[in-house]
């Protein structure tokens, strides 16, 4: 399917695209292709393919949760900016 001028012009509007004389041959071009993809993907025998909503399984790939041992206090706080005691000390957020 191929596009017309005045059709990109007409998607460059609705999507307020401020498009030059080459922009819109450009992507006149690039859209047609992009439609004619889709024209041949109708083709495709899809009847006892099931609707789903991803091509490939999913699948979460966990570690285990160990415990470790946390490290010292003074190591945690040695790049803090400012400290208040032993707690990182900020600025307020909201006041």
């Amino acid at each position: 399917m191929k596009l017309s001028r005045e059709e990109v012009i007409h998607i460059a509007t609705i999507y307020r695209l401020g498009l030059s004389e080459e922009d819109i041959e450009k992507a006149r071009e690039q859209i047609s292709n992009i439609l004619e993809n889709f024209e041949i993907l109708k083709e495709v025998d899809t009847t006892n393919v099931p609707p789903t909503a991803q091509s490939i399984n999913l699948q979460n790939i966990m570690r285990d949760d160990v415990p470790h041992p946390s490290l010292p206090m003074e190591e945690v706080l040695a790049n803090a900016p400012a400290r208040e005691e032993d707690f990182f000390k900020l600025r307020p957020v909201l006041e």
